[in-house]
């Protein structure tokens, strides 16, 4: 068996019934009924009830269990009674049975920001604890649209045969709209690099080396203040440039892709076609 799991928290249905798994995850909350401890353990994938009783070899080690703590359970997969059933959750017709668990990392005191229920926070508090944060599973959800929807741009943009580069992050000043983040040379004291406030000039040198379709999804760093739209800092960008068309060639391209990650992740909203 793997060293840490042969399941994810999302993965155990009812056709698992009896087999012996391997669990890892945070726990997300801890019930006490009448001397049966309930743990609803988690991962990045989903939420799996696991529970231990006084018959349990680990039990006097799980009741010191808190939220948030890290562990690796072993337990048999059993069927839930259909009065316990949970309907919302797809590990909801079963429970696991601990044998055996392992502490990968415990936690010391109070946590400074409750992980499991809706409370907010202040800004302050969030980012201090961000790796807290981020357990979250609104904050979940939010990192894994980023991802989606970034790789949904990549596969349109592949579809239309553009290329993908990286084009460098520290370079020279250019003249652009903000002020630049200077970085001090170590080999030219008193001189600087500049992070890029956009890859214009590189992808303009993409165009005359030959190379026909580029894109990027681009870091851009620009010290200028806030708007409500992006970071005072840097943000990324869908960054593309094309040889020998003109600017409706611009726009048939740019169009399927932009109507297709709204279609695609707009919760049913409906698009405008009619540009």
């Amino acid at each position: 068996m793997h060293a840490y799991r042969s399941h994810t928290c999302a993965d155990l249905t009812i056709e698992n019934k009896g087999q012996t798994v391997r669990l890892a995850g945070w726990v997300h909350r801890v019930r006490d009924h009448g001397g049966v401890l309930f743990i609803d353990l988690r991962d990045h994938y989903g939420i799996t009830q696991v529970l231990c009783d006084p018959d349990s070899p680990v039990f006097d080690a799980v009741e010191k269990v808190r939220s948030e703590w890290c562990i690796r359970i072993d337990g048999e997969v059993k069927a839930r009674d259909a009065s316990l059933v949970n309907p919302k959750l797809p590990t909801g017709e079963i429970e696991v049975f601990i044998r055996d668990m392992e502490v990968l990392g415990d936690v010391k005191g109070d946590l400074p920001l409750q992980v499991f229920g809706d409370q907010e926070y202040p800004e302050e508090t969030r980012l201090r604890y961000r790796y807290l944060d981020l357990r979250r599973e609104k904050m979940q959800e939010h990192m894994k649209l980023r991802s989606d929807v970034v790789a949904s741009i990549r596969k349109r943009m592949w579809d239309q045969q553009f290329r993908e580069f990286q084009t460098p992050i520290i370079t020279a000043s250019s003249p652009e709209g903000a002020r630049d983040f200077l970085v001090p040379s170590r080999l030219h004291p008193g001189k600087f690099y500049a992070l890029p406030q956009a890859p214009q000039q590189f992808k303009q040198l993409l165009m005359v080396s030959g190379f026909d379709k580029y894109f990027q999804i681009a870091p851009c760093f620009r010290d200028e203040d806030p708007r409500a739209d992006r970071s005072p800092t840097d943000f990324y960008q869908l960054d593309m440039e094309m040889s020998f068309v003109t600017q409706q060639d611009v726009f048939d391209a740019i169009q399927p892709v932009l109507t297709g990650i709204f279609e695609e992740f707009g919760g049913g909203r409906n698009v405008d076609q009619t540009w």
